[in-house]
């Protein structure tokens, strides 16, 4: 395939589209050619970028509760700073520098979702338990996730939407190019920025729209637990975009399931109990909300799903791991390697260095576990095997949540490890403060391995797409890591000395959440095993009926509000790429369209940064009392309907090469 008509950011015409029989795939970047990547620029200013974004990320997590992902707004800056500084041939340099860089967010994802826990629960733990369990986790989510780098980006190439990698791409693209791409992507990045800006730092209008604002839907959702929730924002709506009609459909089927059938089935149920039902829950159902409900009990159900979820996914892919195994066996036999004779964007890191890094990694864990943890030979190799087998496990969860949503139930993979370490932890003998930290450091290891596991997959596909090198981002992929492990462990420490977790000073409300699921399993109190083994019976469901298992589970484990917007985000992308009996006129639509919806997702991302840096920095413009108030929930599906007009209106401006 050459670049003969190319899609209208620049990409060839083949970048989104499933390959027909003896199609191939060809980047901007030339297979037989060589361009700079790791180069000093890039190295250095990608390790400043993870050093920048970790510190912020773990600090505006903490402080305000919000976690942003770093990839989009690294890339614009990389493309700023290359044009800056006027340097030649920067897409590969580019995608270095947002690889090194992006790091930070998975790490600190992984990170802030369960190690305040420790200092939550007054428990004892030093900087380095907790620098080696980010560490560690982030070495394994990379060195499990490059044997299927070639199924998830070149394999199922057209197959997955990959969303944020989608909007991160056209970035770099926009950047390197120039011209009528790049007026399109600034003007919707203008657009969109603005728009969620004026949402989340002044409340201009509510950033969730919900069925309470007509007198009827308050009166359903007081009596029935029915409530329709819809996010208004201008990046949810571009990430539906690119995912597109038939996987926001099947999300939203599982979100509907979960808020239109279970809310309202346990508020029926639950009516005339006297007493509070499930662990740390201390308010009657009756008196429970809609979102209440989702909360304590639904949620559960759509965590069942997806740890369902990823073994059907093992199961599915048996044949991807069995012919990464016989390759690995075959390399370390001595036999040659498929990766030596690949041309150079289909290059990875030898499969020998990955199967011995996971022994080496997998024996520094537990010498880690038996010195620095537990002091306990079976207590230690008990971690060690929840770690490695959760870690696998899920793995390609992660990167195929990523790859179909961009958004990584990494939380409640996590809380599902946390429960089963405990319960194994427990039975072994362990438990109490030390139990605690035990299982908090486990949960640790495996939610960085998860996060670093879905962020990857995201920058591969970059580089798959622009034609960059796997294995220079693999390599310095662990250098990121090791960068952004030591800021947001320093990071924590110091926010806990300064506003103390113990206290309440700080929201971390993910580790909150931990905590308070791990305190009850580790003094023997009951565990919602029922809600946990229904949802997995709806994934086996699915399973048997050949539906997208995972796609649904995440809509039943996601918040509804998070969910509807991807649906009509996916209903424009149908409606302005089937307008016209001229198909190459309907191609040009939609890639102006996923240009758009590129723009408002970067857009979004970097004034959320913003908008963050300025609440935590004591610029609190928020109008709380009209942001919740039904005009201004009027004036956000106004806002919205007046967004969806204008992306379908330029979207059909789209003309034909």
């Amino acid at each position: 395939m050459s670049h003969e008509n190319p899609t209208t950011s620049g990409l060839p015409a083949n970048a989104y589209t499933e390959l027909k029989d003896g199609e191939k795939y060809v980047p901007i970047l030339s297979p037989s050619k060589i361009y700079p990547e790791v180069t000093f620029y890039s190295v250095v200013t990608g390790i400043i970028m993870a050093i920048i974004f970790s510190a912020a990320a773990a600090y505006l997590g903490l402080k305000i509760g919000q976690v942003f992902e770093a990839a989009i707004p690294i890339a614009i800056l990389a493309v700023g700073i290359s044009t800056a500084l006027k340097k030649n041939q920067s897409l590969g340099q580019n995608v270095i520098i947002q690889s090194i860089g992006a790091t930070s967010g998975a790490v600190v994802a992984g990170a802030i979702f369960t190690l305040p826990a420790i200092y939550i629960l007054k428990l004892n733990a030093t900087f380095f338990q907790m620098f080696f369990a980010s560490l560690l986790g982030g070495f394994l989510g990379i060195l499990f996730l490059v044997p299927f780098r070639k199924y998830f980006v070149s394999e199922m190439h057209g197959k997955l939407p990959f969303p944020e990698a989608t909007a991160t791409t056209e970035v770099l693209v926009a950047g390197e190019k120039g011209g009528n791409q790049a007026l399109v992507l600034v003007s919707a990045g203008l657009i969109g920025g603005v728009y969620d800006f004026l949402i989340a730092t002044f409340g201009t209008w509510s950033e969730v729209f919900t069925s309470r604002v007509i007198g009827i839907g308050a009166t359903i959702a007081d009596k029935m637990k029915l409530v329709f929730r819809l996010n208004v924002g201008a990046a949810v709506m571009g990430l539906g975009y690119i995912i597109g009609l038939k996987y926001s459909l099947i999300i939203v089927a599982g979100s509907f399931l979960s808020w239109f059938v279970f809310v309202p089935l346990i508020s029926f149920f639950g009516a005339d109990l006297q007493t509070t039902v499930g662990a740390n829950v201390q308010i009657l159902i009756k008196d429970m909300s809609a979102e209440q409900i989702f909360r304590y009990y639904v949620r559960q159900i759509g965590i069942g799903a997806i740890a369902m979820a990823g073994f059907i996914g093992i199961i599915r892919s048996s044949g991807v791991i069995k012919s990464a195994v016989t390759l690995a066996i075959k390399e370390i036999t001595g036999g040659k390697s498929e990766n030596e004779s690949a041309e150079r964007t289909q290059k990875d890191l030898p499969m020998k260095i990955i199967v011995f890094g996971v022994l080496f990694t997998a024996l520094i864990i537990f010498t880690f576990f038996i010195f620095g943890v537990v002091n306990n030979l079976l207590h230690a190799i008990v971690g060690l095997l929840v770690v490695m087998i959760m870690s696998f496990l899920f793995t390609t969860v992660a990167a195929n949540a990523i790859a179909i949503t961009g958004n990584n139930p990494v939380s409640g993979m996590t809380l599902m490890t946390l429960i089963l370490s405990s319960i194994v932890l427990v039975s072994a003998g362990l438990s109490g403060p030390t139990g605690m930290v035990s299982a908090l450091i486990i949960g640790g290891v495996v939610c960085t391995a998860l996060s670093q596991a879905g962020a990857f997959i995201t920058d591969l596909k970059i580089g798959y797409w622009l034609g960059t090198t796997p294995a220079n981002q693999e390599k310095w992929k662990f250098v990121g890591t090791t960068i952004s492990a030591a800021t947001v462990v320093w990071v924590i420490s110091l926010l806990d000395q300064t506003y103390g977790f113990a206290s309440g000073g700080l929201a971390a409300p993910q580790a909150n959440a931990m905590a308070a699921v791990i305190q009850p399993l580790m003094s023997n109190q009951p565990t919602p095993w029922a809600l946990y083994i229904s949802g997995a019976f709806i994934s086996i469901i699915l399973a048997i009926l050949k539906a997208p298992v995972l796609a649904f589970a995440l809509g039943m484990y996601l918040p509804m509000e998070l969910n509807t917007p991807l649906l009509i985000g996916g209903m424009i992308a149908h409606f302005v790429s089937t307008r016209s009996k001229d198909e190459a006129l309907n191609n040009a639509r939609r890639e102006r369209g996923t240009l758009i919806a590129s723009g408002f997702i970067a857009g979004g991302a970097l004034m959320g940064v913003v908008s963050v840096i300025l609440k935590s920095a004591g610029f609190d413009w928020f109008m709380t009392e009209w942001a919740e108030s039904n005009s201004a929930e009027v004036l956000a599906f106004v806002m919205f309907c007046l967004l969806c007009v204008y992306t379908i209106w330029d979207s059909l401006r789209a003309k034909k090469d």
